[in-house]
């Protein structure tokens, strides 16, 4: 178990800090995939397929070959060799769709990639792309909304791994089920969801003879050169991959899509730098989505309000060649404590472009219908929807039988309920009012796993004064530069303007990807160790330097406090600042290196780690022109210590704000006859907007969980969107007495 580390009281560590990063970015300065320009960059654009499900039978490229400033238009016979790429240990050579592009002439889902016209503009590009004729045997594509299970074997391939699909089990769940005094059976239904990230998914590709560079916008640089190095016959250190900045992923942009490998490939025939950019349509076909999904949860329970049984089945949609697993399942097994329970998933094929995972993925869509079904039970025996929950909270992780390394879901409730005035709510449908407005109050609890992946980091300490920690993770947004700058200045004592981080390049120590909420819990350790390393050897340096102040001593009589050396029995006061040191004994700098080992997907874990939290939500509804609006919202979390509470309060504002949208707004819908998603843009593709967004009020109870890092933080970028939806569909039942069990909440629910 890691040792508790004390705090300096002038440490960044638990303040507001601003982003370090933060004055590149509203300069302008900060470069993206799609900022990169070099000498001789050509442009691709893709040819997307116009039908779903079908063959391509014709490609007739003449009329765009002849097109001014085109340089090429590549497809199946002419694209050069690209491999399929394979899983490989750990967390290398993941990737959703794992067809290579134009593998072969059949056409699986609306969108595909069937060509790439490369010329020397964006504007020549596009045009020879829609120049490009396809003719298709076409056949009806299935993008049925009705989700009936796929027939499939107990265990069943998926993304990361062979999965069983009964993925949880105790006790007899269908006779208690069958046996219990209440019993609730419902069948909730989440909609397909695009991600839709500011900056669109970009690739620059450069070849330095057999070497190949991306300039990329991804969430995991070490495993996109993984994937690419597999695709293209490489060795891994014959590929490097850049991201300075990402304009967020939400998940989409986790693994590499067909894209990055069109790039590669035009840039190695033609011997060009080559930038392709998705554009904001094909966003919606073909860099993922969270899948549709359908979840049935049986709840038996007894009077008082005592679980007796919890049975969670569900269906979701993925591709045709593909299988990522949308984890329904992942919190359900453990959240409260039933005696009897299973969860078991089934997956039905469509002719869509592969899901991935989005903000929360799994845990998001399975929480809002195990969390809605609570809330349902809690009205059905006239309980407190708060108090049903304190009655069924667990000892210990029940899926597992250990103890959770920390668990403070009843601080969560507590704090909740006081902040948000729950103990004024009453229960009759309706019965709220405030300002001629009907007042709807519903609550909902969340969960979100808590582990590292592996990660390292180096530390040096240099002449100048200044600090330069790297590690090789990206900063997806979530402010991964400012943590690492705080970590290091807590444990040197420079101050933030004097750190520089160094992210987002394979060629610095290998890091963990931005994925999971678990960046920075992962690099802590590295970080911690590395500056360790550093100050070891600058203390060793000083003793061992001829001449200098501290050459009598041993490196144990001293320490390094606000940038300077000092005898520990003297105090600080007559501190030698480093620079000091390394320059009398001739040193640029001093180098400090660290490691930190996975814990996640450990076989065997002595606890379970995760994080835990609620949302009290507050919605008005004015019957007389059908308006509803999301109105207050008080979000509790558990997630360990806060390094940063300034980024921390805005991570958890973003995601009640996208909560918002899954409830209310966001659905993509597909074209039954084409196949093709038909609200293909912003204006149709609906999200919360600024205008949408309520009072929001966020807390962390803040206990340091030790068993994750020595600084005892667990990230926090998804679990604030757990839950939500289902606290406002809670609350929409409350003020309206329609039960919204689709999303999202239509208007045309709440007339019927």
């Amino acid at each position: 178990m890691p040792t508790t580390q004390q705090i300096s009281p002038t440490s960044p560590i638990g303040r507001d800090t601003r982003r370090v990063d933060g004055p590149l970015k509203v300069t302008g300065t900060a470069q993206y995939a799609s900022d990169y320009h070099f000498p001789g960059l050509l442009y691709g654009v893709p040819v997307e397929a116009t039908i779903a499900n079908g063959k391509i039978t014709k490609l007739d490229t003449t009329a765009a070959e002849k097109m001014p400033n085109v340089r090429a238009i590549f497809h199946r016979e002419n694209i050069g060799k690209i491999f399929r790429s394979t899983l490989g240990p750990g967390f290398e050579g993941i990737s959703d769709e794992r067809r290579p592009p134009f593998d072969d002439d059949i056409v699986r889902y609306y969108g595909q990639y069937v060509a790439l016209a490369v010329a020397d503009t964006f504007e020549a590009a596009k045009a020879a792309a829609d120049a490009v004729r396809v003719t298709y045997a076409k056949e009806k594509p299935n993008v049925d909304t009705a989700l009936t299970a796929d027939d499939e074997p107990a265990v069943v391939p998926t993304t990361f791994a062979p999965t069983p699909r009964e993925q949880s089990k105790r006790g007899d769940a269908e006779g208690a089920f069958t046996s219990a005094p209440i019993k609730l059976d419902q069948t909730y239904i989440t909609p397909t969801e695009t991600h839709n990230p500011l900056e669109l998914h970009a690739t620059t590709a450069v070849w330095d003879d057999s070497k190949l560079t991306l300039y990329e916008s991804t969430q995991s640089i070490f495993n996109t050169r993984n994937v690419l190095a597999q695709m293209f016959g490489l060795q891994q250190e014959n590929v490097r991959i850049i991201t300075k900045f990402l304009g967020s992923g939400f998940g989409s942009k986790l693994w590499p899509w067909t894209h990055c490998s069109l790039a590669a490939a035009a840039a190695r025939q033609l011997g060009h730098p080559v930038k392709v950019v998705v554009s904001r349509k094909m966003m919606f076909q073909t860099v993922g989505h969270r899948p549709r999904t359908q979840q049935r949860v049986r709840l038996g329970a007894t009077p008082d309000g005592k679980l007796a049984s919890l049975q969670h089945d569900y269906v979701f949609e993925h591709a045709i060649l593909d299988n990522y697993h949308e984890d329904c399942g992942e919190t359900t097994a453990f959240l409260y404590s039933v005696p009897n329970l299973r969860v078991a998933f089934g997956r039905a094929r469509r002719n869509i472009g592969s899901p991935t995972s989005m903000r929360g993925p799994g845990a998001v869509p399975g929480l809002y219908a195990t969390e809605s079904a609570i809330n349902e039970l809690a009205d059905q025996i006239k309980i407190d929807p708060v108090q049903l929950r304190i009655i069924n909270e667990p000892k210990l992780d029940e899926s597992l039988g250990i103890p959770f390394s920390s668990r403070h879901m009843l601080e969560c409730f507590q704090l909740g309920s006081e902040k948000f005035g729950w103990s004024k709510r009453t229960p009759e449908v309706a019965s709220m009012k405030r300002d001629g407005l009907t007042l709807g109050w519903g609550m909902a609890g969340c969960s979100w796993i808590a582990a590292r992946f592996p990660a390292d980091a180096t530390v040096h300490l240099r002449d100048d004064g200044t600090v330069r920690v790297a590690c090789g993770t990206q900063d997806i947004g979530t402010g991964t530069y400012t943590i690492l700058a705080q970590i290091v200045s807590d444990k040197t004592g420079v101050t933030l303007d004097k750190i520089e981080v160094a992210l987002g390049d394979t060629s610095l120590p290998p890091g963990p990807i931005s994925g999971g909420s678990m960046a920075t819990a992962s690099v802590i350790p590295a970080v911690w160790a590395a500056a360790d390393g550093a100050i070891s050897s600058l203390l060793s340096i000083a003793t061992s330097t001829p001449g200098g102040p501290f050459e009598h001593r041993k490196p144990d009589d001293l320490a390094l406090q606000d940038g300077k050396v000092f005898v520990k029995a003297d105090g600080p006061a007559n501190g030698v600042p480093f620079a000091d040191i390394l320059r009398r004994a001739n040193l640029r700098f001093l180098a400090g290196n660290g490691r930190s080992e996975s814990t996640f997907g450990n076989p065997k874990p002595k606890f379970s780690t995760h994080s835990f939290g609620c949302h009290f939500v507050e919605v008005t509804w004015q019957p007389e022109i059908a308006r509803l609006r999301v109105s207050r919202v008080v979000s509790v979390i558990d997630a360990g210590r806060i390094l940063n509470p300034l980024t921390g309060r805005n991570q958890i504002e973003g995601a009640v704000v996208m909560g918002i949208g899954m409830a209310l707004f966001e659905h993509t819908n597909y074209d039954p006859q084409t196949g093709a998603p038909i609200n293909s843009n912003l204006a149709d593709y609906v999200v919360a907007v600024n205008a949408d967004a309520p009072q929001i009020e966020v807390h962390f109870v803040d206990f340091p969980d030790k068993e994750i890092n020595e600084l005892g933080a667990r990230g926090i970028g998804e679990i604030g969107l757990a839950g939500v939806a289902a606290a406002i569909t809670a609350a929409v039942h409350h003020a309206t007495g329609i039960r919204v069990r689709e999303l999202p909440v239509r208007i045309e629910d709440l007339v019927a």
